[in-house]
């Protein structure tokens, strides 16, 4: 860390006496970047916040110890963020201006008198020592800390212990969160602030969901966190968050990109071996599909405990674009319920072999990704074929749709009318049917309520006809206009039954 003003006015060799201001004072604790001599009327230009200025007062006059040059002096260093200013004396004047002093006093500006005996290089040279120690000292830190992570990755828990490394280097709390979202606990790590975990979760899943790498800093319940993102753009493997810790300065910044580069192998080495484990889901799914179920069994059994049990539901989801993190979820979520949920990869698709009581968190975790999905209804291994064939059209339906999630049910129940009526069709049959409302009120004709009568009675003509109280001739009529005004040929049986579906759900609402 740099000297502040109090340190180098402890230098006793240095013989500088505080002029402004008297005692303790929190400005003699900020910290001085660097020491600049100028003797211009403005030298901020010259300056960056945080210096010292020394200067011997050759830009005013000795006749003028007093007057607004001074008061004008200091407002442009205070406002240019100079941490204190340094006039020599018996130099150029015997003593300090009182002009100055007055100035630097009500302006909150620290002010040193610098004696003739002491040189502004001696100044400056205690203060590039001290900085020069002081990088030395964070060199040195770095290293043996850089050294101290490397020998925690050799460790059998090589990621648990790099991460407990960091939080000593660091003094200060990590937390790693996975794919999903879901916090790791380490067991010898420090915990979350428990007022924090709601805000740095919600702060998780965002930058999990922009599927890239990132850097992010906020803050949450007034700490400051700091989150990074580990693993490739669309295969994300996790989230590193840090707090409580000190500002970052490049040392600092470097061990922290040590650790994102050695977590970041040390999850990416486990992907090859996620690979293969889907291979093996997608083969035991192809077992389970044929017929084989023991085998399917047997395999499932020695690496994930057991299948789900009967009876199961088959949900078929449509992979979105940062599908490797929905496989990491699904991972999870099998790891959670170990044996009763199962998914497997086919082709674009994925299938979750699952009971009806977990249907929900399924569900729920598809959507989080953007993941459509069709569920099949129950069924029992031997009707797994059915099943995944009731899922894929469950599937076909919700992108159709645009909607998350639809059950096999929802479609099959009532008929091909009935899946008219879920999926909202009222306002096309509106459209086909309104121009015949349109001509019968403007024409005052009765081509609607003709037609209704007509399709109601199937398209028989002289039941209609005697119905309605009209000549079989003149319903001909009315129907072949109907026809006409709506651009459908009602010989034919396609149009007759799109006519019928329309009429029918109008009626219906």
């Amino acid at each position: 860390m740099p000297p502040t003003l109090k340190t180098i006015l402890h230098n006793s060799s240095l013989n500088l006496r505080l002029v402004v201001p008297e005692g303790a004072d929190p400005a003699l604790e900020a910290p001085v970047s660097w020491v600049h001599s100028s003797d211009l009327d403005d030298p901020t230009p010259f300056l960056d916040p945080g210096q010292l200025l020394l200067t011997d007062g050759t830009q005013f006059s000795v006749d003028d110890a007093s007057g607004p040059l001074y008061s004008e002096y200091v407002e442009r260093l205070v406002k240019h963020g100079i941490s204190g200013l340094g006039f020599a004396t018996q130099v150029i004047h015997g003593v300090l201006p009182p002009g100055l002093e007055d100035a630097c006093r009500q302006q909150g500006l620290p002010l040193l008198e610098v004696p003739d005996r002491t040189p502004f290089i001696a100044v400056i040279r205690f203060v590039a020592d001290w900085l020069a120690r002081e990088q030395h000292a964070r060199s040195e830190w770095s290293l043996q800390a850089q050294r101290a992570i490397a020998r925690a990755a050799l460790r059998p828990d090589g990621l648990r212990s790099i991460l407990a490394e960091l939080e000593r280097q660091l003094h200060g709390w990590v937390a790693l969160f996975d794919a999903a979202g879901n916090h790791i606990l380490m067991p010898h790590n420090r915990p979350v602030p428990s007022a924090l975990m709601p805000g740095v979760k919600e702060a998780v899943t965002k930058a999990l969901d922009q599927g890239s790498r990132s850097v992010s800093q906020l803050t949450v319940d007034g700490e400051q966190v700091t989150l990074q993102t580990l693993g490739r753009r669309h295969y994300l493997r996790g989230v590193l968050v840090l707090g409580a810790i000190e500002p970052l300065d490049p040392a600092r910044t470097d061990i922290i990109n040590s650790v994102i580069a050695l977590a970041s192998l040390a999850l990416e080495q486990t992907r090859t071996l996620d690979t293969a484990r889907r291979h093996l889901r997608a083969g035991v799914f192809e077992q389970l599909l044929a017929g084989s179920t023991d085998v399917a069994e047997r395999t499932a059994r020695q690496v994930w405990g057991r299948l789900p049990a009967e009876p199961l539901v088959v949900t078929v989801a449509h992979q979105p674009g940062q599908g490797q993190n929905l496989l990491e979820a699904l991972e999870l979520l099998s790891d959670d319920h170990r044996g009763a949920v199962f998914y497997a990869q086919r082709d674009q698709n994925v299938v979750v072999l699952a009971g009806a009581a977990l249907q929900d968190k399924v569900a729920v975790l598809l959507e989080r990704y953007g993941a459509a999905a069709g569920a099949s209804g129950e069924a029992s291994f031997a009707d797994l074929a059915r099943a995944l064939r009731e899922g894929e059209r469950a599937l076909q339906r919700a992108v159709e749709l645009s909607r998350p999630h639809v059950a096999f049910d929802q479609i099959s129940e009532g008929g091909m009318l009935g899946l008219l009526r879920r999926d909202e069709a009222g306002s096309v049959a509106r459209r086909l049917v309104d121009p015949l409302a349109r001509h019968d009120e403007r024409e005052q004709t009765q081509l609607l309520p003709t037609v209704t009568a007509w399709l109601r009675n199937n398209c028989v003509w002289d039941k209609t006809a005697r119905e309605l109280g009209i000549h079989r001739h003149t319903l001909r009529n009315r129907i072949d206009a109907a026809g006409s005004v709506l651009g459908l040929n009602l010989d034919s049986l396609r149009d007759k039954l799109e006519l019928f579906a329309a009429v029918e759900f109008l009626e219906e609402r």
